[in-house]
């Protein structure tokens, strides 16, 4: 088909009395066609009119695909079943053309920033590489509008308690505050509503009051509105994780903050500059941090057990042994554990375990005033070796591996001393020891089939006939 400015051209030429021949010569098509675009004296070309085989059944489409739920591929077997030949391709493209199903595209928004005036915060899961395992992290990135000034940590898990954490560091990092903070409609910092209707926890909106900005959230499905935060996800995952692997939490977020550093210096083509050139003019614009900002905390009661501990996130963290019993406040910070009774005793410090690991911490000064339990040889083992020392290797080896608790084992080893000859015994522990058998009860068959066969020989009938 010929487009129009090609018509356009056979026609000015036929009018300034060039021969049919020498256009085709010219503008290389054929004479056929040259002739055709002057016989019609029409510009623009004329529709191709062709007939679709999903339109006799069009009537029947729109009922299906109603009766199944929008679900082209059912309308698809049900039209088989009901004789329509169609393929497949056909009716989705026919659906396409008369917007069956199909929902107009909306065009993307441009929003304007001006410095100082949004910082962009949201969150996202990663696969990390920490202390040799592959590990589920939770991403949180805050990025200023305006400059596209981009921070970013790692936790194991994402709570108000880390929110608070992450953003005192972004802060801190950005060195200014912005006046609102733009998130998305999540549990940790909402406590009802959507979009423009989100009201705040009221532990949250109490610390960005104290911070001097407000929380907004954008309307639920509008991820264009947050899309500065949600396009540096993708290069996070297959940049800055690709082929690093980290000792642990602490390492993982100091490369973190020394890859933003680099990121924030490279040059943007959309911005047409770097992120810390637009950073030298919104800092003016930010809003100066409080002079003194308290370090973000939880803070727990607890009661310190009777082995004298407490116990936060599954790690126990030692106390005092006279505060046993004793009703505690426990501060959780960013890297510390501090336990506290009261004002007339001083306060209890421990490094914060980030995983929940089931660890004991104990600090040196509580280790020895900590009752442990004594380790000594158990009395049923010297009664064992004073009857039975050969047994010995046995007794090591159960103590070992043997799969209940040691004394148990003792005590049915010295029943068995008791009531067994001493040969066959002794000859099924070399057997079992041989082999790695450590179950008692399998020991105790052995030695009963030794002493079946040698104290109660089986005779045969014939043998017997011949005694008689």
């Amino acid at each position: 088909m010929l487009n129009q400015n090609l018509r356009t051209a056979i026609l000015e030429l036929y009018q300034k009395g060039l021969s049919k021949r020498r256009i085709a010569r010219l503008l290389q098509i054929a004479r056929n066609t040259v002739s055709k675009v002057i016989a019609s004296q029409s510009r623009q070309p004329s529709p191709i009119l062709r007939s679709e085989k999903a339109e006799a059944h069009r009537e029947e489409i729109l009922e299906l695909y109603r009766h199944c739920k929008g679900n082209l591929v059912r309308v698809h077997e049900e039209l088989e079943e009901n004789g329509v030949r169609l393929a497949y391709p056909t009716l989705t493209r026919f659906c396409r053309k008369h917007g069956i199903g199909v929902r107009p595209p909306k065009p993307v928004g441009r929003y304007h920033f001006e410095p100082g005036r949004e910082t962009q915060h949201d969150t996202s899961p990663h696969m990390a590489q920490i202390a040799g395992k592959n590990r589920q992290v939770q991403t949180t990135s805050a990025v200023l509008a305006y400059s596209t000034m981009t921070f970013f940590q790692c936790y194991p898990q994402f709570r108000r308690f880390e929110c608070k954490v992450f953003l005192h560091d972004a802060l801190t990092y950005f060195d200014g505050v912005t006046d609102e903070i733009m998130v998305d409609n999540t549990h940790v910092i909402v406590s009802s509503g959507t979009g423009e209707a989100m009201i705040p926890a009221p532990e949250m909106e109490a610390f960005a009051s104290r911070y001097g900005f407000r929380f907004r959230a954008h309307e639920v499905g509008d991820v264009n509105r947050s899309t500065y935060v949600e396009r540096p996800f993708h290069h996070i995952e297959n940049n800055f994780f690709a082929g690093r692997s980290f000792a642990d939490w602490q390492e993982l977020n100091e490369a973190a903050r020394a890859w933003c550093d680099k990121i924030n210096g490279r040059y943007k083509r959309s911005l047409r500059a770097r992120p810390i050139e637009l950073f030298a003019v919104e800092r003016t614009r930010l809003r100066p941090l409080p002079e003194w900002l308290p370090e973000p905390e939880k803070l727990r009661e607890r009661i310190v057990d009777v082995y004298g501990y407490v116990t936060v996130n599954t790690n126990r963290y030692s106390a005092p042994v006279d505060w046993i019993g004793r009703r505690v406040q426990v501060r959780e910070t960013k890297e510390r554990i501090e336990i506290t009774l009261d004002h007339h005793h001083p306060s209890v410090s421990h490094a914060r375990v980030i995983d929940k690991l089931g660890r004991w911490n104990t600090l040196p000064e509580h280790r020895s005033k900590i009752r442990r339990r004594r380790r000594d040889p158990p009395p049923e083992l010297d009664t064992l070796l004073k009857r039975a020392p050969e047994t010995a290797f046995y007794a090591e080896a159960l103590k070992k591996k043997s799969k209940k608790p040691f004394v148990l084992t003792l005590r049915h080893l010295l029943r068995m001393v008791h009531d067994y000859p001493k040969e066959p015994l002794l000859e099924a522990m070399r057997e079992a020891d041989q082999y790695g058998l450590y179950d008692l009860d399998r020991l105790e068959t052995m030695v009963l089939r030794r002493i079946g066969q040698q104290w109660f020989p089986f005779h045969s009938e014939d043998e017997g006939d011949q005694d008689d």
